[in-house]
C-alpha cells in the first residue's frame, strides 16, 4: 500500500494541506482527516445551507509509520482509549471516570509516534455510544456492533510533518448540501435507530466496564477478543 488516493471533504478547497492545523480535540488529536470514500467526504463538506467540497489526494506511504488500529493485535477498547484521550466527554458516573482512568493507562497506544493512523470515524452518534460502555449500559459486544452500523468505514488522519510533505492535492468535486447534508443526517438517524434495536436484546452474558476493571482486564486478555 504505498500510494492511496483519499478523500477530505471541506466547506473549500484545500490544495495544500498544512501541517500542525486542525482541532487539538478531534478523534485522534490535531491533524488532517480524510477517508478513501468520495460519498463520505461529500456529506462531511456540507453543512446546513453551506455547499462543500471533496478535495481529492495522492498520498505516497512509502517510508510512513502507520497505525492501523484493525489489525488483528487491536481491539475497539484501544481505538476507544485514542478517542476518550482526546475528545471532551461529559462523564457523570463514578464507573465512566473510572473506566475512562483504566483504558488510558492500560489500552493506550503509542500513537503520538505515527506518521499515520486508520481507524473508526466517530460521529456524534458513535461518540454516544462510546459514552455508553463506560458508563456501563452496553456491553463490549454491543459496542463492537454499533460500531458497524452506520458504515462510515475508517478515516485516515495524517499527524506528522513527514507525513504531509507527501500529499498530492488532485482535484475538487463540488457537492450540494441539499443532497449531502440530507444523506449525513439519514446516515446518522440510520445508525443510532440499528443501535437502539440491537439494544432490544440484553446481553446477560457480555463484558461490560465494569467486569474490566473489576477483573483488570489488559489487552491480551483473550476474553476481549
Amino acid at each position: 500500500m504505498d500510494k492511496l488516493i483519499l478523500y477530505h471533504g471541506s466547506p473549500i478547497i484545500i490544495e495544500k494541506p498544512e501541517f500542525g492545523k486542525g482541532k487539538a480535540n478531534n478523534d485522534y488529536g490535531q491533524g488532517f482527516y480524510c477517508t478513501e470514500h468520495i460519498e463520505l467526504a461529500k456529506e462531511w463538506s456540507c453543512g446546513l445551507n453551506t455547499d462543500g467540497y471533496a478535495n481529492k489526494y495522492a498520498l505516497d506511504t512509502q517510508n510512513l509509520r502507520i497505525l492501523n488500529l484493525s489489525d488483528n493485535e487491536f481491539t475497539v477498547l484501544n481505538w476507544l482509549a485514542i478517542l476518550i484521550q482526546n475528545r471532551k466527554a461529559r462523564l457523570s458516573t463514578p464507573v465512566a471516570k473510572r473506566g475512562k482512568e483504566w483504558l488510558i493507562k492500560n489500552f493506550l497506544p503509542k500513537y503520538t509516534d505515527y506518521d499515520i493512523i486508520v481507524g473508526y470515524r466517530a460521529d456524534d452518534s458513535y461518540f454516544s455510544f462510546a459514552r455508553s460502555f463506560l458508563s456501563n449500559e452496553i456491553s463490549l459486544s454491543q459496542l463492537g456492533q454499533a460500531m458497524r452500523l452506520g458504515k462510515l468505514g475508517e478515516q485516515y488522519v495524517i499527524k506528522s510533518k513527514k507525513a504531509f510533505d507527501t500529499i498530492t492535492y488532485i482535484d475538487s468535486t463540488s457537492a450540494d448540501n441539499r443532497i449531502y447534508y440530507e444523506k449525513r443526517i439519514k446516515r446518522d438517524e440510520d445508525a443510532r435507530a440499528a443501535y437502539y434495536k440491537a439494544l432490544e436484546t440484553d446481553d446477560l452474558d457480555g463484558i461490560f466496564m465494569r467486569d474490566i476493571i473489576r477483573e483488570e482486564m489488559k489487552p491480551d486478555d483473550p476474553r476481549l477478543r
